[in-house]
């Protein structure tokens, strides 16, 4: 295993590092944060959770440490992300270390009050890490340039694409006068990352962290055929028998639903999707992630900026409408080497599309049928629904 020492990471955030537990590079680290430092361009195909935010934040703050303050309104480092949650998720990872070695850094997102995001940006920030809507407003009002970008950094790119925001990442990659440095990290490198990558990358090095199955290794799947009227309480159940669960619904009147009718058990929850105000995402998102809450039923859009740690298990309440959607909301659990646990609720109508998404993941397992007083919902790790 190398060292965040070997790969040239700089003392001062090493220490930070060490400080808050961290002492060995994740894998998408140690292939890229090297190349990083010494200025190439980068991809980085790696899945969620795997540490990308790091392998792209030590090396934005251990190129300006030394830097000038910035000039007002014109940030050094631009990172581009999809959504306001990962936004907030990557600020938070970032901030420390930007804080123990004397740089500053922003989050720029809708649904934010803006005039606070101005004045940092008066103020002179390092680094901005903004979702492309919001930073476009602010350029054409004059509240910040690109001009002074000297490192452009594209999270999850995939998503970006997914979500169609490619035209907006365009428009500020073409708005960058200096001669730049690039990294791009992204679940996939195909299709319009591919383009991104052909047409304003130079030279990139690629790095990939293989995974030997299109599963996560520790992922633990369940595929439990439930009734309509009973599907709530089964829920209810998985909740209450573990710590932290991220449960996924269609809808937004869904998860208002759903979370409702968790409450309605015993069960503390909370939502978030597009309707909410962010203020109350914000707090759900955190409340959860604090542990207050023991489910957090969610949207797919609005869930995919979610990085929280730890999650025991993702309940597909709503099974997702592909196999890659499948794979995006599972990736959820089973993080950064820790177990967990997959569950999909499936009504009768649902069963031929759910057996057609096991084929396409490669996952074999019956579809066991089960009700709320089912001691097996507690047990969800040790038991074997291939014996049951």
């Amino acid at each position: 295993m190398t060292t965040f020492d070997a790969l040239g990471v700089d003392p001062k955030i090493t220490a930070t590092l060490a400080e808050q537990g961290i002492t060995e590079p994740f894998a998408i680290q140690g292939m890229t944060i090297a190349d990083a430092l010494a200025g190439r361009d980068v991809c980085g195909k790696a899945k969620t959770g795997s540490g990308k935010t790091l392998a792209f934040g030590i090396p934005a703050l251990q190129r300006f440490l030394d830097a000038d303050k910035p000039t007002p309104k014109r940030p050094k480092a631009l990172v581009l992300v999809p959504t306001r949650e990962l936004a907030l998720q990557v600020y938070d990872v970032i901030k420390p270390l930007a804080d123990a070695v004397g740089r500053h850094v922003v989050a720029i997102y809708g649904g934010a009050r803006m005039e606070r995001q101005i004045k940092a940006l008066r103020d002179g920030v390092d680094i901005a890490i903004a979702t492309p809507g919001r930073l476009i407003d602010l350029g054409e009002r004059g509240d910040l340039s690109v001009a002074d970008v000297e490192l452009i950094i594209l999270d999850e790119a995939d998503r970006m694409a997914d979500m169609g925001f490619m035209p907006q990442v365009e428009w500020v990659l073409r708005r960058m006068e200096k001669p730049h440095q690039s990294l791009l990290f992204s679940a996939t490198l195909d299709g319009d990352v591919d383009h991104l990558i052909r047409r304003y990358l130079t030279d990139p090095v690629r790095h990939e962290v293989q995974s030997e199955t299109v599963t996560v290794d520790a992922m633990h799947h369940r595929f439990l055929s439930v009734h309509q009227l009973d599907k709530p309480k089964v829920a209810a159940a998985i909740v209450r028998a573990n710590y932290r669960t991220l449960i996924f619904v269609r809808t937004k009147r869904g998860a208002d639903r759903l979370t409702m009718q968790l409450k309605r058990e015993g069960v503390t929850a909370g939502a978030i999707h597009g309707d909410l105000r962010q203020t109350a995402r914000e707090k759900a998102l955190k409340d959860f992630s604090d542990g207050k809450l023991a489910a957090l039923v969610a949207t797919d859009v609005a869930a995919r900026g979610i990085h929280v740690d730890e999650i025991d298990v993702v309940v597909h309440y709503d099974p997702p409408e592909d196999h890659k959607a499948y794979l995006h909301r599972s990736g959820r659990t089973a993080r950064a080497g820790s177990e967990g646990v997959v569950v999909t609720l499936v009504l009768w109508n649902q069963v031929m599309e759910v057996e057609r998404m096991m084929k396409r993941i490669g996952v074999k397992q019956p579809l066991v049928e089960i009700f709320s007083n089912d001691k097996r919902l507690a047990q969800l790790v040790e038991w074997d629904p291939a014996a049951a």
